[in-house]
């Protein structure tokens, strides 16, 4: 990438998979933050977009301020949710919604493999796509239990 002829560096050390892609499907998840009595209060949020550093969700109050966040994702296409823990790295609020970004501080090998290969499915069908290529929709393809793209082969995919 280059700016007024300088070299700028991509910072992502992971590839992005969307969660909201053409109509509005996101994966809903619940993080937990510690009261001060000691009660965890689950507060809903919406996955917008994932990565195996990290996700940005969207809420509809302001996210706990806590130093960890305990975290389990649930996503389409995957029998079991995995833990992760996390930390708020940035918020952004505007009317009343909040765009968090939280950076995982723990998940596991696997985990991050598993989120690795989903997203490179995603953005090689996203390429397929844009280069016209034939057969576009993969029955290998890891990210089907999350997407809604209009070219997608559900046949590939039923069981």
């Amino acid at each position: 990438m280059t700016k007024k002829n300088k070299v700028i560096k991509e910072r992502r050390a992971h590839v992005r998979l969307p969660m909201l892609n053409g109509i509005l499907e996101p994966v809903e998840i619940e993080f937990f933050a510690e009261e001060a009595d000691g009660k965890t209060v689950p507060q809903p949020a919406i996955l917008a977009d994932l990565s195996a550093g990290g996700m940005r969700l969207i809420t509809f109050a302001l996210p706990p301020k806590s130093k960890e966040l305990n975290i389990v994702l649930q996503l389409a296409g995957m029998k079991n949710g995995f833990p992760v823990t996390g930390r708020i790295a940035w918020v952004k609020e505007k009317s009343g919604v909040y765009m968090t970004g939280i950076a995982f501080t723990q998940i596991s090998d696997h985990d991050k493999k598993v989120i690795n290969e989903m997203a490179e499915d995603f953005a090689d069908c996203d390429t397929r796509f844009q280069l016209k290529l034939p057969d576009v929709c993969s029955e290998t393809c890891k990210a089907s239990g999350l997407c809604n793209k209009p070219q997608k082969d559900d046949s590939l995919f039923k069981k």
